[in-house]
């Protein structure tokens, strides 16, 4: 496999702990003229929850993740030195446009902990119609991304889920990679990632049901913030260090296959990703690694069924999202450079089956 590599390991800057945003102003400082991009529903979430007011101007994303609305709100601001992303991955990888846009520099405060996108010079962004266009590369990194423990036990049960199926398939999309490359064709940067990627793996094993149950109980431990600084920052370092290596395979080309279902939409993406990561053991033959994991899946509230992401075993639709995932420019490749739909289908049906056999 001949990749060649870019090392970006992440923010520029990255604070997490317990009142992190006890010391916004200070942070906010630096700059001369700032401009807050947030969500109605974040906003609302960040107002809750931090007591002063921000003196800034304040302007709303269209929920879509989409170039055009990010270019359309660079219009609306016109010149910024500083942008203040408040909101989940849709409105940070949103703010990413803006800020390339605007040549500003962009400060991140999650409202969720979900992915991986707070800290990533990386975005996944879609049509405004919310079917999936492209994996954009920026040219800028976060300047400053702000977490706050305290302030993420507002993140709704689902969303956490979802950062801990995203986050798990870090291991196994990579991994899905490197069984078919020598250890002497890997580079330093890439061996550093896929340290990171097991590393992961290893947390979110130990920590994830520990973690839920913090936030179901409202309180911060050292599980919750292992689990937040995981799904958050740790993750990002896997694409960063290892690059086209460490970023996606099969598990994110399903996932941008069933955009194209839109009952599949309300479905959050860390959730159809860790779909994906059982539908890629299944297209592997890896049998034995889907039954070790259906009761970490069961157990963390993780879909491992159609059913599970909305989707009946319709062979028309489930064709036309195997095409997709299949199709040269996705990255079901990188595990397969003979990938077909055919053997996308078959691994689903695969998975159905195993899945009900361990349900009887």
């Amino acid at each position: 496999m001949n990749i060649s590599e870019e090392v970006r390991p992440g923010a520029n800057r990255y604070v997490s702990g317990q009142g992190i945003l006890q010391d916004l102003e200070s942070y906010l400082a630096p700059f001369n003229k700032l401009a807050i991009i947030t969500g109605e529903k974040s906003f609302q979430v960040f107002q809750d929850f931090y007591p002063k007011d921000l003196n800034y101007p304040v302007f709303h994303y269209d929920g879509s993740a989409s170039v055009e609305n990010g270019k359309k709100l660079a219009k609306e601001i016109g010149q910024s030195d500083g942008l203040l992303a408040i909101g989940g991955g849709r409105l940070i990888d949103t703010c990413k446009v803006v800020a390339q846009e605007l040549n500003c520099e962009l400060i991140i405060i999650p409202t969720l902990v979900s992915n991986c996108a707070p800290y990533t010079p990386v975005a996944a962004l879609y049509h405004p119609d919310h079917t999936f266009d492209k994996v954009g590369y920026l040219n800028k990194v976060s300047y400053l991304t702000l977490v706050d423990y305290d302030f993420l036990l507002a993140t709704p049960h689902d969303y956490f889920v979802a950062g801990i199926g995203d986050t798990l398939a870090k291991w196994y999309e990579m991994e899905g990679i490197v069984r078919q490359v020598s250890q002497e064709e890997l580079s330093a940067s890439v061996r550093l990632g896929f340290a990171s990627a097991k590393e992961i793996f290893k947390i979110l094993f130990a920590d994830s049901k520990a973690a839920l149950n913090d936030l179901a109980e409202q309180k911060v431990t050292s599980a919750f913030g292992q689990i937040v600084d995981t799904i958050i920052e740790l993750s990002g370092t896997v694409g960063g260090f290892a690059g086209t290596y460490g970023r996606m395979s099969g598990a994110h080309a399903l996932h941008n296959g069933l955009s194209l279902c839109s009952e599949t939409h309300p479905i959050l993406h860390g959730s159809k990703v860790a779909y994906g990561v059982l539908v890629q053991l299944a297209y592997t033959g890896d049998t034995s690694e889907i039954e070790k994991l259906l009761p970490f899946y069961k157990e963390n509230h993780l879909p491992a069924s159609l059913a599970e992401i909305n989707l009946p075993f319709d062979l028309e639709k489930l064709q036309a999202v195997a095409k997709f995932a299949a199709s040269p420019v996705e990255s079901y490749r990188l595990i397969d450079s003979k990938v077909t739909d055919e053997k996308i289908i078959s691994a689903i049906k695969d998975l159905e089956a195993l899945v009900s056999k361990n349900k009887g």
